[in-house]
């Protein structure tokens, strides 16, 4: 058996691990010994004795909490790293790992279940319309991908990308503005060039035209909700949707009252993307001590509980976004998600941040739509490729 300091490494190395990561204490027990924790309870004095810290992100990861730990590696299951101070962990030799791109199919999937809602709620069709995508790394390229599936024209603005890459596909921010949606998809930055904080900000909103959707998936204080408040209530904006919040696991509750579809920043909570985010830091603590890994993901995948989805002859003279929507909602119901985040408004102002987070703990099993096969009669007509498009399989019925 492979030893850490001398011993067998099953009862040598100690594993703090964020409760909300699903399935930790099952699979990194092949590894050391596990502890479970609010995440928001990480202390200095919990992860002391530790040799490895599993985190989300809202465990603030610096010198404060490891100053005298002997902490040799860190972990968040998020594509995210702005918890994490990068810097100090290098300063003191502390190995690091993160998820990028384990959620990005999630928040893709999120993203085209709250433009189908808005559409069937106020009657319009997403065939045509233009988006504006600002941020296109892992989740926004595939935000572009199933938009255009959609027939959706796509704007896209990443300033960094631009320069990297010269790519006159991206547009400044500007061309986004004349964009029937504008959605965010860039991570939490506070300096430099392209800092995102508050890149939503008065004039953003301002530049906007009249009637604009805006969505953010990405992070709260990438929006300024006081400019955001300002915008909706002098009718600016004909919808929102909201999965990130400012102040959270505060929210606003004017805001709360006043969105279209509102959600406690679990875009990118599919099942799916939670056990492959687990997987890679899994094998990066496993690559990081030099052990033998002992899981895969499909482990941990249980077979999905709606494996087909029938479309008869039938149904196809119903307009093919209304099936497209009712297709999602078998898969992923996001005004159900809209109705338990409401439901903060009901609990006494000092329990709503832990209400907040509760509905985040508590977030019932949602699978991707790559786990569901499509049956029609036609595979080859527009409604299958859209399907297909947006990442459903596709069958023969």
């Amino acid at each position: 058996m492979t030893t850490l300091f001398g011993m067998e490494y099953r009862d040598s190395m100690k594993i703090i691990a964020d409760q909300n990561i699903p399935l930790a204490e099952d699979c990194f027990s092949s590894v050391g010994k596990v502890t479970l924790v609010d995440g928001r309870q990480i202390t200095p004095e919990l992860v002391k004795d530790a040799d490895s810290l599993l985190v989300r992100s809202i465990t603030k990861v610096n010198k404060d909490l490891f100053e005298g730990s002997r902490v040799k590696f860190v972990a968040t299951a998020t594509i995210g790293t702005e918890h994490v101070d990068q810097d100090y962990l290098a300063s003191k030799g502390i190995g690091f790992a993160s998820a990028p791109g384990s959620n990005a199919n999630s928040v893709s999937e999120y993203i085209v279940a709250a433009l189908l809602a808005l559409g069937k709620k106020n009657k319009f069709q997403l065939m045509g319309k233009s988006i504006g995508i600002v941020g296109v790394g892992n989740v926004g390229s595939r935000v572009e991908a199933k938009c255009r599936s959609l027939g959706m024209k796509v704007v896209l603005n990443d300033p960094p990308l631009q320069r990297q890459t010269g790519d006159a596909k991206y547009h400044p921010l500007e061309d986004v503005f004349a964009c029937d949606f504008v959605t965010m998809h860039t991570p939490l930055t506070k300096e430099g060039p392209d800092k995102t904080f508050h890149l939503a900000d008065e004039k953003f909103f301002a530049s906007m035209k009249d009637g604009t959707v805006f969505l953010n998936s990405a992070r709260g204080k990438v929006q300024d909700e006081t400019a955001l408040k300002k915008a909706m209530q002098s009718g600016k904006l004909s919808a929102v949707v909201l999965d990130v919040w400012e102040t959270e696991p505060t929210v606003d509750p004017w805001l709360l009252q006043n969105v279209d579809i509102s959600t406690p920043h679990i875009a990118g909570y599919s099942f799916d993307g939670k056990v492959v985010g687990m997987m890679m830091i899994y094998h990066a603590l496993c690559r990081h001590f030099e052990l033998k890994a002992e899981h895969t993901v499909r482990d941990f995948l249980p077979a999905p509980e709606v494996p087909e989805i029938r479309i008869g002859k039938e149904q196809l003279d119903s307009d093919e976004e209304r099936i497209i929507h009712d297709t999602v909602q078998q898969i992923y119901v996001i005004n159900r998600d809209d109705f338990n985040m409401r439901e903060i408004l009901l609990q006494p102002e000092n329990e709503q941040a832990a209400w907040f987070d509760g509905l985040r703990k508590n977030y019932s099993v949602r699978r991707e739509f790559q786990n569901t096969t499509v049956l029609l009669a036609d595979t080859q007509n527009s409604l299958a490729k859209k399907l297909s498009g947006i990442g459903f399989q596709i069958g023969a019925l």
